[in-house]
């Protein structure tokens, strides 16, 4: 995990010019404002499709690889340095209203006092679907062709080939 105080002026302007990008493409979902969106990211594939509804906290550091289907109102905390990082595979298909949550507090109260943020990568692989109402959190690493059920919320790292659900996520069964 990695630490940083999201309430530096350079971050807090960031984030500002983010949400605005993404309000406006909310409001008015054209190829032009989604162009916008994209433009955040630090790499957006070919093909790639976000409904509307997308959130990112800055999008400096999103990675999203080709094909990639995002349904509407996905939320993702990202991350202005490398260590909070979103990555994405090829071929993903993301459900409605899922949340990646790079970022998160301390849970000692003296220490969120400080107002910091802990940050740590997710990475999705290739061909992962992740239904409807997910939360992933910081950290997790989800393997190739994994699918996560709808609703689940996962904390730990999912091998390639498998189907996980729950809250916290468990392995169902392998593909």
């Amino acid at each position: 995990m990695y630490i940083f105080n999201s309430l530096k002026k350079e971050y807090l302007m960031l984030r500002k010019h983010a949400g605005e990008i993404c309000r406006l493409f909310s409001k008015s979902p054209s190829k032009g404002n989604l162009k916008r969106v994209k433009s955040l990211f630090s790499h957006s594939g070919e093909g790639v499709i976000i409904e509307s509804g997308f959130h990112c906290d800055y999008g400096s550091q999103i990675q999203i690889g080709d094909r990639t289907f995002i349904n509407i109102n996905c939320t993702m905390l990202d991350a202005p340095i490398i260590e909070g990082n979103i990555t994405i595979g090829d071929d993903c298909l993301i459900g409605p209203n899922v949340q990646l949550l790079a970022v998160s507090h301390a849970v000692n109260p003296t220490e969120r006092l400080k107002k910091e943020n802990f940050t740590a990568p997710i990475t999705i692989g290739n061909n992962v679907w992740i239904g409807a109402g997910v939360i992933v959190l910081a950290g997790v690493t989800i393997g190739d062709n994994a699918v996560i059920g709808a609703g689940s919320i996962v904390t730990k790292n999912i091998t390639a080939n498998t189907v996980v659900a729950g809250n916290p996520a468990v392995k169902i069964k392998d593909i």
